[in-house]
């Protein structure tokens, strides 16, 4: 990071994210708002090596300190800028686990058409390869906070008769890893990786593919 990027001392504390705000004086939800949609703005533009926070601050119009304040730096500041788009992904009610699943699947693939979405997500994952604490931070604020989709649909399928009940929480929570990493892992790399259409018919043939396994 250059030096005019590092925060104003190194034995500054880094801060929570977003959703676990330090005690004191308030967080503008507003601030936090316009910081995150900057960010996403300015690596669109200008990639990961260039994106710089002090660019980010007078896009968003905040002071610099301002944003230190909240984030200790660039890795912190962009993946909680990709997590808030991930958190508006939701999980309808389509009737059946087969029509859930598709639908989710399409909404996931339309987030990540969206050049904010794909800019941000590739950038972080690639610097990820080379930074652990990084990697955690994906997998806490994105990964994990994007099962909450999976444990959902599952519980409604069970209450549906349509799978049956796991036998114990540790089981689910496995089940729950698993049927997230292929359902996340195949839609990214479809997308992004192949880049090949993520329409109807194929979010109903990786539902049904899905479904059979689970049912197995």
């Amino acid at each position: 990071m250059p030096a005019s990027d590092l925060p104003p001392t190194a034995a500054t504390p880094a801060p929570a994210p977003p959703d676990r705000h330090r005690s004191g004086r308030p967080r503008s939800a507003a601030a936090d708002a316009a910081i995150l949609a900057a960010t996403r703005e300015v690596l669109v533009e200008s990639g990961w090596s260039g994106l710089k926070l002090g660019d980010v601050a007078a896009r968003a119009g905040v002071a610099k300190t301002t944003l230190y304040r909240r984030w200790a730096g660039k890795n912190e500041l962009v993946v909680d800028a990709v997590a808030v788009l991930f958190d508006e992904l939701e999980l309808p009610d389509c009737g059946s686990l087969a029509g859930d699943v598709s639908a989710v699947v399409l909404r996931f693939a339309r987030l990540l058409e969206r050049p904010e979405t794909r800019t941000s997500l590739m950038a972080v994952i690639a610097e990820s390869t080379r930074d652990e604490a990084l990697r955690d931070r994906i997998r806490s604020a994105i990964v994990d906070r994007q099962k909450r989709l999976v444990l959902l649909g599952r519980r409604r399928a069970q209450d549906r008769g349509e799978i049956p009940r796991d036998p114990d929480p540790v089981s689910a929570a496995r089940n729950a890893d698993l049927i997230f990493d292929v359902i996340a892992g195949t839609v990214v790399h479809r997308a992004l990786v192949s880049a090949e259409p993520v329409d109807e018919e194929w979010s109903r043939r990786l539902a049904a593919l899905l479904i059979e396994g689970l049912e197995g």
